[in-house]
């Protein structure tokens, strides 16, 4: 595959991409704005690629199953954790538009700017990549949706109190993608994806 378009309708062909608010996104972000080179001849090719700090930026399927299963709307505030790059985060600025808004973190100082760079290429007013701390996510913010594109070891029901009722988080756990909704008496109800692997999750 030798542009982004291909890479979509291929990502459509395979029913990786279904929803037209998704695909829309994934149409006017360019992933070749997301990689260390550019012009290498992978940029669009079905796996991940490595972005330095051994950190990746995700396989294409493997982004496209997990923004489904996030099912992100316009007007929303997401969390994005592990922004790496900021591919991620930049889809969602663009799906959640100007009323919404998104939080990228990430650990690694040098993928915070190289992130943060790659955001500003767009002009996302509506979007930022910021210095993980010490906790997992934002301490004492809410939000609607949250994403986590690295694996944890275990659950962080932590991320469960940063979580609206009704909202969902997508995280890996292991080799499983965790697709998780807030019920209304604040637990965690979902289903497991398994056959995935990550980069670990570290905090």
């Amino acid at each position: 595959m030798s542009s982004n378009s291909q890479m979509v309708d291929y990502l459509v062909d395979i029913g990786a991409l279904r929803s037209d608010n998704i695909i829309e996104a994934f149409r006017s972000v360019d992933r070749a704005d997301f990689v260390a080179d550019s012009n290498a001849l992978n940029v669009y090719e079905d796996h991940p690629l490595g972005i330095g700090y051994s950190q990746t930026i995700s396989q294409p399927r493997t982004v496209a199953m997990m923004m489904e299963m996030l099912s992100p709307k316009e007007g929303q505030k997401i969390l994005d954790i592990g922004s790496g790059s900021g591919w991620t985060t930049a889809l969602l600025a663009h799906i959640v538009g100007d009323r919404g808004s998104v939080i990228g973190v990430e650990r690694v100082d040098e993928l915070v700017k190289f992130g943060s760079s790659n955001l500003k290429k767009y002009g996302f007013k509506n979007a930022k990549i910021i210095q993980a701390q010490d906790e997992l996510g934002i301490e004492g913010e809410k939000f609607d949706r949250i994403l986590a594109s690295a694996a944890a070891a275990e659950f962080p029901h932590e991320l469960a109190k940063q979580l609206n009722v009704g909202g969902k988080i997508v995280i890996p756990v292991e080799n499983s993608i965790y697709e998780m909704i807030k019920n209304k008496n604040g637990e965690l109800d979902g289903v497991e994806h398994y056959g995935f692997s990550f980069v670990p999750l570290i905090y």
